[in-house]
C-alpha cells in the first residue's frame, strides 16, 4: 500500500534526487519500523522478544499489546503527524508505546527519564505535543504533579498518561482495554518516525527528526556489522530512548532478526550481573563509565558471566587503557563503536584484530556513509592527521527540528553534518576519536551544554558570573566543573558544591547536568576579544 509522505513543518526535507538515489540503491526500503517488527512476529510468534524483570513477552504477545494500546491511543483523538512526549524509564511499556505510535503514524518525542521540568516543558512547547506520557515519580520528583501543571499551562497538551513508578498501572490498563486495531500501514516510510534528543552545545536540547527509512538503514548496518543474530540475547542497560538502546543495535536491531532483549533498569553490576546469569545474556551495550564499573566490581568473582560473548561500548570516548582490559579480564570480545544521534554510526567489524579493536572506534559499514576529515579551513587532511569530522548519508538528518539558527551552524550547504568531533582516520578508513571541537561536556555519554548550566546558575542571587567546563575524569570521561564569581564576599559561603547542586535541582535541572566540582574565583581569564577563555580554565586543571 502506497501512502504519500507527510512533511512536518520545521523539518528539513531530503531533496527528491537524494530520495530517489537512496531508494534505487537499496539504502532506504519501503518499510516502516512497525512493519519491521510485525514481519518478525509473523515468522517467530512464539520466540521470546522482551524480558523485563518478572515479565516475558513473545513476539506475538508484544505485537498484540501494541495493537491494543494503539486502539486506546487512537480513541484519544491522535492523528498521523501528531507529536507526543514519551518520558519513561527502562521498561517494556516504552517499547509498546513507541510501536503503537508508529502504528498510528504519530511522532514520539523521546526523552530520558533523567530530564526534568526545564527540558520536558521545552519539548512540549516546541513540538506542540498533544500527549505527555511519564511515570508517577522518579528519584523523588513528583512527575504526576508536573504533568498536571504542564497540562494546565499548555492548551495544546490535551492528555497526560501516568504509569506506575515501575511501569503499568490503571491508566495504562485502561488504554489497553479499549479494543484492538488491525496491523496496517497508516503512514509513509518517508514520514518522521521520532524526534530524538540531541545534547548539543546550545541552552536546551535540540530535536532530531528521523524517518522510518533513516532509522531502518542505521539499524540494518548496526546489525550486520555487530553480528546480531536470532540466538542473540541482548542486555539493554543504557537509557532506553538513546540511540544505542534503540538502533545501534538496540531493541530495533534485535527485533529485526528475531533476537531477545533483556531490559535492565540500570547498568550497575549488582543489577546487571544477576540478569546476565539468569537469562544467559550473550551481548550487552555499555558506555565507558559502566564498563569501568564492571571491570572494577568485586561481584565479578561471585557472578557467572560465562554466557557473555561480546561487550559493545560507545557513547563516549573509551581510553585505550580501559579498552585493553576487556578481553583478558572478561574473556569476551570488545566491540567499540562511535556515532551520534544525528545519524552516523561506525563500529569495528566482528573479525577485526585486537590492536584495532582497542585503538579505533570503527569504520562505516557502507560506502553510502560519506566521511570527511578537514582542517580549520575546511580542507581535507591526509590519513593519520587529526581534523574535524563531517558526515552525510542515508542515516544522517539534514537539520534539527524547528531550529534554523543551529542548522546554519551545524550543517554545510551541501548537506554535511559538522559533528564537532576531532578524529584521525587511518589508511583503511578506521576512525579514532581524539577529542571535541564543540564546547560540550560529555559526562559518561550524557551531553551537557555549558550555556544551559551557566544560565541556570546565574539565576542564583549570590552568583555574579558562571563558567562551566569539562575536566578529565578516568571513570566518566569528563566531570562537570563550574567556576563561580560571587556577587559579594559574603555570598561566597552560599556557593558550596552541595548548596549549588541543591539550588539547581530545585530549579528543575536534570540530575546528570549538576556540577561535580565548584570553585569560587575572583575573576575569569578572557580572550583578546573579551570572551571567557575556557581553554585557559581547562589548562588549570
Amino acid at each position: 500500500m502506497s501512502i504519500e509522505p507527510l512533511p512536518l513543518d520545521g523539518v528539513v526535507q531530503y531533496p527528491p534526487e537524494t530520495v530517489a538515489e537512496y531508494l534505487d540503491k537499496g539504502y532506504w526500503r519501503d518499510q516502516t519500523l512497525s512493519e519491521l517488527l510485525f514481519a518478525t512476529a509473523r515468522q517467530h510468534p512464539d520466540k521470546t522478544a522482551v524480558i523485563d524483570r518478572d515479565r516475558q513477552l513473545t513476539y506475538a504477545q508484544l505485537t498484540d499489546e501494541i495493537l491494543r494500546l494503539a486502539a486506546g491511543l487512537q480513541q484519544l483523538g491522535l492523528r498521523r503527524g501528531d507529536r507526543v512526549v514519551v518520558h519513561l524509564p527502562n521498561t517494556y511499556e516504552y517499547i509498546v508505546f513507541v510501536f503503537a505510535f508508529w502504528e498510528l503514524g504519530v511522532v514520539p518525542v523521546v526523552a530520558p527519564i533523567a530530564h526534568r521540568r526545564t527540558e520536558i516543558e521545552h519539548f512540549v512547547r516546541i513540538a506542540q505535543a498533544r500527549v505527555y506520557i511519564t511515570v508517577a515519580s522518579d528519584s523523588g520528583t513528583d512527575l504526576a504533579a508536573m504533568a498536571a501543571d504542564l497540562k494546565q499551562r499548555w492548551s495544546h497538551l490535551e492528555h497526560t498518561v501516568i504509569l506506575d513508578q515501575g511501569g503499568g498501572g490503571a491508566e495504562y490498563q485502561a488504554l489497553l482495554s479499549r479494543g484492538t486495531l488491525e496491523h496496517a500501514r497508516r503512514c509513509s516510510p518517508q514520514d518522521v518516525a521520532l524526534l530524538q534528543i540531541s545534547g548539543g552545545t546550545t541552552g536546551v536540547p535540540k530535536l532530531m527528526p528521523h524517518t522510518h527509512q533513516t532509522y531502518g538503514y542505521a539499524l540494518r548496518r548496526s546489525v550486520g556489522e555487530r553480528g546480531i543474530v536470532f540466538r542473540t540475547i541482548h542486555l539493554l542497560v543504557i537509557p532506553i530512548c538513546h540511540s544505542m538502546s534503540t538502533r545501534s543495535p538496540g531493541f530495533l536491531g534485535a527485533f529485526s532478526v528475531g533476537a531477545t532483549i533483556v531490559i535492565a533498569p540500570n547498568g550497575s553490576p549488582d543489577t546487571a550481573f544477576p540478569l546476565i546469569e539468569k537469562h544467559r545474556v550473550n551481548r550487552v551495550s555499555l558506555v565507558p563509565p559502566i564498563l569501568l564499573a564492571w571491570l572494577n566490581s568485586s561481584l565479578r568473582k561471585s557472578s557467572d558471566l560465562s554466557s557473555l560473548e561480546v561487550i559493545m561500548c560507545g557513547g563516549a570516548k573509551l581510553t585505550e587503557t580501559v579498552a585493553a582490559r576487556v578481553e583478558p579480564e572478561f574473556g569476551v570480545q570488545l566491540s567499540q563503536s562511535f556515532g551520534m544521534g544525528e545519524g552516523l554510526v561506525v563500529s569495528n567489524p566482528a573479525d577485526v584484530d585486537r590492536a584495532t579493536s582497542v585503538r579505533y572506534q570503527g569504520r562505516p559499514a557502507s560506502e553510502a556513509d560519506e566521511i570527511r576529515v578537514v582542517d580549520d579551513e575546511g580542507n581535507d587532511v591526509p590519513p593519520g592527521v587529526a581534523g574535524h569530522l563531517l558526515t552525510r548519508g542515508p542515516s544522517v538528518i539534514l537539520g534539527y527540528y524547528r531550529n534554523p539558527e543551529q542548522n546554519a551552524l551545524a550543517f554545510t550547504p551541501d548537506g554535511f553534518y559538522r559533528t564537532g568531533d576531532i578524529v584521525e582516520r587511518d589508511h583503511r578508513g578506521f576512525i579514532r576519536v581524539v577529542g571535541r571541537s564543540k564546547d560540550q561536556i560529555n559526562r559518561g555519554g550524557e551531553k551537557i551544554a555549558p550555556e544551559e548550566l551557566e544560565n541556570a546558575i546565574l539565576a542564583h542571587a549570590g552568583v555574579h558570573n558562571a563558567s562551566a567546563i569539562g575536566v578529565d575524569d578516568e571513570i566518566l570521561g569528563e566531570r562537570v566543573k563550574v567556576y563561580l564569581i560571587p556577587r559579594s564576599p559574603q555570598s561566597a559561603s552560599d556557593l558550596t558544591l552541595g548548596k549549588v547542586r541543591q539550588f539547581l535541582r530545585e530549579s528543575g535541572l536534570a540530575t546528570f547536568k549538576l556540577p561535580d566540582v565548584v570553585e569560587v574565583v575572583d575573576e575569569f581569564p578572557y580572550t583578546a576579544v573579551g570572551k571567557v577563555s575556557k581553554r585557559l580554565q581547562r589548562e588549570q586543571n
